[in-house]
């Protein structure tokens, strides 16, 4: 399962949700923070491209994207805040360590105490049955 939780550009933070294995199907809409990292003409310009339309959260309102707000605070306590990092290569093999037992080692209740890996891999079976025998339809 390829890493999801650090990009270094927004070329690359687009490239996970630039293909979605069902149908090659796009998502009509992206929610986003107000983070720098979405404040780029790369994001703009893929969204164009892609007729994809993005959605910001108001500003000072994080209640509005709890998820991605909950995931940050349980990286920042459990990872970032627990090292004291002494080099790029110390801190991206922790960072990866932490992000294989949070995907594979842990359940998630939020996806029926199933892992994020073993909830991924249910809905990639999923989607291969829904559109096996039919035609991908955007709609």
């Amino acid at each position: 399962m390829p890493s999801r939780v650090i990009a270094r550009s927004n070329q690359r933070r687009l490239k996970p949700v630039a293909h979605s294995p069902a149908c090659n199907a796009l998502p009509r809409a992206s929610r986003r923070g107000n983070g720098p990292e979405f404040a780029g003409k790369v994001l703009d310009a893929w969204a164009y491209e892609a007729g994809v339309t993005l959605s910001f959260i108001r500003p000072g309102k994080p209640v509005e994207n709890a998820y991605i707000e909950s995931f940050n605070g349980r990286f920042r306590d459990e990872c970032l805040n627990e090292h004291w990092f002494v080099s790029m290569r110390h801190a991206k093999r922790l960072i990866e360590e932490w992000r294989v037992e949070y995907n594979t080692g842990r359940p998630h209740s939020s996806l029926g105490y199933l892992t994020p890996a073993q909830f991924a891999q249910a809905h990639d079976e999923k989607q291969q049955f829904l559109t096996s025998d039919s035609n991908c339809s955007s709609d």
